[in-house]
Formats: C-alpha cells, structure tokens, sequence
C-alpha cells in the first residue's frame, strides 16, 4: 500500500534539524573513515616513516574542521543565494566565501594536527605554506561546490514537499487602477493539490534569499516575492515590519521584551521568537498601542 507522502511530511518536519545532522555528522563520519584507509594503503605503498596513527589524526582532524564549518556555510549560501536571479550578482560572494572557508579550515586543521602530535611528544610539520594552502584550496573549492549542490537539491525538494504559496489573481471588480491589491488569501500548491490560505492566518514573514516564507499554524509556505512587495500588499493594520526579515502579525504577538542592546524579543502564540530590530521598535509601539 502506497504511504501518503502528507504523512511522512508531517512526521519529519518535527525532526528535521535531527536528521539535517545525523546527515552531515554521518557523511562526513564515513569520508574521514574512507580517506583514513586510502592514506594508509599510500603510506605502506609508497613506505612513508609515519606513526601508525597519522593517516587517522590527518583525515579525522580535517574532516571534523569541515563538519563544524556547515552551519556557518549554510548560513552564508542562505545570505547569498545562487538562484537564476541572483547568481551574478552572488556569485563574486562565494568565490570570496570559499577561500575564506579553505584558509578557516586549513589553519585549524593543522592546529588540531599540531596539538595531537605535540601530546603524543613529537611535532607535525605541514610543509610549504604557500603550496600547500594553494593545494588545499583546489580540494576546499571542489567540497565548497559540492555542499552549495548538496543544499540547494535538499531546498528544492523541501520547497517541493512543502509547497509554494502564490498571490491569487485579482478579480475583475477588484480596486481601482493605481491602489495597492491587499490579498485575502493565498493559493498553496502542495503535493499536486491547491487549497487557500487565509492571510489573516499568517503568524509572520520572514525573508529566505529570493522567498519569503509564511509562517501559518507551524509549517512553512514559501513564497517568491521581496519583503517589501509583501509589506505593501498584506494590511498594515495587522502586519509591522519588525526586523529587515520579519513581519509580524499582531494579533499573534503575545509578548514584546526589550534587549540591552535597544532591540527586543518576540514572542508569538506558539511559542515561536523573533527578533525586533531598534530601528523598528518605534513604529511597532506606535501601531500596537
């Protein structure tokens, strides 16, 4: 019996972070394994005068460094998106964020290396700095791809999962020429059915390079639009922009705490935070009151 993938959705959506680590904790678990064997079969091959735990120290510690580097280069691909629109424009952003991420991962790499042989009571030479930087970058630049690919093909098929929100389309005797269309609803594609979405319903917005998604009773519902398209076309009685990514509804908030820094902390009725930036924290209070 085949099994609704609205069950499975559902299941995983909870756990998604979990599995989102297990993944990279298991993938970059089994490439220092793998690479560990392929260095010692070179070392007896070629008959290197190494201890017997080097080949280990060399690909675990590189490995590891790598792994801890994901969520920051999630983070950074989120911030500059290689989508069709935005791709020239970001891409001089990720030429610049792999030599970052191979000089991050080469220092502290060898630092890992150095520390290990030092408490084993020897010393670990790295060699030609120059050369080797330049060695490690052509295979930092080629995994710095192969993770952009790796992320970009789990977004889309998230994106696919989930669904797509659009803006429905006017009707005839809709306003007049030159007014602002305040949409009611939106249309959700997800798993080949279409349902509307109340936008009163919307707990907030929130900015994701070219989307922005809507957040309606816990679940995701992107959208490709600009924060700014959105702030003019939702009622702005209900809806405040709080944060260059955020936009709230009001009537989801259920406590506003200010922050020492003169920003201040959302609380909305699940439970969920979000950020209030000092620079909107006026026209917030002034809507609110």
């Amino acid at each position: 019996m085949d099994r609704d993938p609205r069950d499975f959705l559902q299941r995983y959506l909870p756990r998604r972070r979990y599995f989102e680590v297990a993944f990279w904790v298991i993938f970059y678990a089994i490439g220092a394994m793998v690479n560990t064997k392929i260095a010692e079969l070179d070392v007896k091959r070629v008959g290197l005068n190494v201890p017997p735990w080097g080949p280990a120290v060399w690909e675990w510690s590189s490995h590891m460094v790598g792994l801890a580097l994901i969520p920051a280069l999630i983070a950074y691909e989120a911030r500059f998106p290689l989508h069709f629109g935005s791709f020239r424009k970001n891409l001089p952003w990720h030429v610049l964020g792999s030599v970052a991420y191979s000089v991050i991962h080469v220092v502290a790499m060898v630092s890992a290396r150095k520390a290990f042989y030092a408490w084993q009571g020897t010393s670990y030479d790295y060699g030609n700095w120059p050369l080797e930087l330049f060695y490690e970058y052509l295979k930092d630049f080629r995994s710095y791809i192969f993770i952009l690919l790796i992320v970009g093909a789990y977004r889309l098929f998230m994106l696919r999962l989930q669904g797509e929100a659009t803006l429905l389309d006017a009707p005839d005797s809709g306003p007049s020429e030159g007014s602002i269309e305040r949409p009611e609803r939106f249309l959700v594609k997800k798993l080949g059915k279409e349902f509307l979405l109340p936008a009163a319903e919307i707990e907030y917005v929130q900015a994701m390079g070219n989307y922005v998604n809507l957040r309606v009773r816990g679940r995701d519902y992107p959208l490709r639009s600009t924060m700014a398209a959105i702030e003019e076309r939702v009622d702005a009685t209900k809806f405040v922009r709080v944060h260059r990514s955020y936009i709230v509804n009001l009537d989801q908030v259920v406590e506003i705490e200010p922050t020492d820094g003169g920003d201040a902390t959302i609380t909305m009725k699940d439970g969920a935070t979000v950020p209030c930036s000092r620079r909107y924290r006026d026209g917030l209070r002034r809507i609110a009151a």
